[in-house]
């Protein structure tokens, strides 16, 4: 894929500590030591626990500047298949879970070579992340539960093609056209009512930011927009105050607000 794309595909997985399921675009094979990243994790998970996952993102090598995002789900993704989404275009990034936008980076001057510009490929995978991935590495990845298992389908790749091994400059060139398409299109256009179902997921669901880890970032990057309502609730380690629990303020929300999690999208490719 050039400097833009949509991908988007229907997704099944296993239910296991540690075993993380993968979704993401990269080109680390052709850049190695200034690769760029988009990502989508499942984290493993615990019998009777919520569902964890984060998305990340990075520019020009910029491993060193995590932007991890971590949330919890509203479903249980291994019992049937769900949609994810990544748009990535020159001016944005935007994450959608069936057709809900969870989280967007709007690319500014200040980010620099920190967001993710070159040509990337997409990839799925499943990998072994004993050592961090369930409560901190506390679960370990049993393996006589092997095999492991991913199921995708209906898979939607919408971008545009470029040779790898092309110069970045002439990919940006050529992508100009297919980027400003993919802006014009009514799944990119961030409307009310999509801004809202995104803080709802958001103030529900999302349990660590590093835009509130003041310890690991006491300036915030540039990118991150700092919401009172969101910064009130984490604490400056960038997780939820109340041991990171939802739960209680789950209930008190409902009270306020009856707003659904939905998108006004139409297009069928989202």
């Amino acid at each position: 894929m050039g400097s833009s794309a949509l991908t988007s595909s229907c997704h099944q997985i296993t239910r296991l500590a540690s075993v993380l399921p993968f979704m993401y675009t990269s080109n680390g094979d052709v850049f190695e030591k200034s690769h760029d990243e988009l990502d989508f994790e499942f984290l493993g998970n615990l019998e009777g626990k919520p569902w964890r996952f984060q998305t990340n993102l990075y520019g020009n090598g910029s491993t060193n500047r995590g932007r991890e995002e971590r949330y919890r789900l509203w479903f249980d993704p291994s019992k049937e298949f769900h949609r994810y989404s990544i748009l990535w275009t020159a001016n944005k990034t935007v994450f959608y879970i069936d057709e809900v936008p969870i989280r967007e980076v709007v690319k500014n001057d200040a980010m620099g070579g920190d967001y993710p510009s070159k040509p990337m490929s997409l990839y799925t995978t499943i990998w072994d992340a004993s050592n961090w991935a369930t409560s901190g590495g506390r679960y370990k990845v049993n393996y006589k539960y092997a095999p492991f298992v991913a199921e995708f389908k209906d898979l939607v790749l919408e971008g545009c093609p470029t040779d790898p091994i092309e110069q970045v400059s002439a990919a940006a060139d050529v992508c100009a056209e297919k980027d400003a398409y993919l802006d014009s299109q009514d799944y990119a256009i961030m409307t009310r009512k999509r801004r809202q179902a995104m803080r709802w997921f958001r103030q529900r669901f999302m349990y660590y930011s590093y835009c509130y880890d003041t310890l690991r970032y006491p300036v915030p990057p540039p990118e991150c927009v700092i919401s009172r309502d969101e910064k009130q609730r984490f604490k400056d380690t960038g997780r939820l105050k109340f041991g990171g629990s939802h739960h209680k303020q789950s209930r008190q929300s409902k009270r306020r607000s009856r707003v659904p999690i939905s998108s006004s999208a139409s297009n069928s490719n989202m």
